[in-house]
């Protein structure tokens, strides 16, 4: 907001004029003599008349506000006035307490925008002092050293065993159990998986069956814990051979 730039004091708004005159005059907040203060507060706004039109603005729309109520206060019945009177005195005592504490709030956080540097203390000597024997000093080495060896990562060797897993092909399962039973007789589902050297190999002769008694190549049958597994038709060894 612009400031006014006339001989008389400049107010932030109709508001901060009234405290001000309230407070020159000796006035009771909580009683103004409304006559006295409408004409107070008259003398001033003519002297700002020709002041900016918003701020003008502002305070004429309170002087016709205190008219209002200096004309309602003197007719018989003035309950209106007293009404409108303790509207106003609530309003000031309002503006008054939050002008008082943004001013104490102001005093609070001055110097919170320098910072000052603790003040540095006295040279001190670091200097290890203590002696300790060779063996001491070894121990201490090795115990630091093999505690920095568990947090490095583990060597490339301890990989080799991961990535070089050997493939198992299901076709090649299939044609290893077609080998156990091309002869038509009955094997049992577990001794299928003899010979089998890792996971891996499992896996892949339990995919081959599935496939078999998927294409009903093989029937399975008997007790659920250990079933018997028979091919469905006789072939020789050379088809075992072509079996995908």
């Amino acid at each position: 907001m612009e400031n006014l730039t006339y001989k008389l004091e400049v107010f932030e708004g109709p508001m901060d004029l009234l405290l001000h005159l309230i407070s020159k005059h000796k006035l009771n907040i909580n009683d103004i003599p409304i006559v006295e203060l409408v004409n107070q507060y008259l003398d001033y706004v003519r002297q700002m008349e020709d002041a900016d039109f918003d701020i003008a603005g502002d305070f004429l729309e309170m002087a016709a506000r205190l008219i209002y109520i200096k004309t309602v206060s003197l007719l018989p019945r003035h309950e209106e006035a007293e009404t409108l009177k303790k509207e106003l005195t609530g309003e000031l005592i309002e503006y008054r307490d939050c002008k008082l504490m943004a001013e104490k709030l102001s005093h609070q956080t001055e110097g919170f925008d320098r910072y000052v540097r603790e003040p540095q203390g006295g040279w001190v000597n670091y200097d290890y002092d203590r002696f300790h024997e060779g063996e001491e000093l070894l121990d201490a080495y090795i115990s630091v050293a093999g505690k920095a060896m568990r947090r490095l990562p583990p060597p490339i060797d301890s990989f080799k065993v991961i990535v070089a897993k050997k493939f198992v092909n299901v076709a090649s399962k299939v044609r290893t159990v077609m080998r156990k039973l091309w002869s038509g007789k009955k094997v049992k589902f577990l001794n299928l998986f003899d010979g089998a050297q890792s996971k891996s190999d499992i896996v892949a002769t339990f995919l081959a069956v599935l496939e078999l008694a998927k294409t009903k190549r093989i029937t399975i049958d008997g007790e659920m814990q250990n079933p018997s597994v028979q091919i469905v038709n006789e072939i020789n060894d050379a088809e075992v051979e072509t079996v995908e």
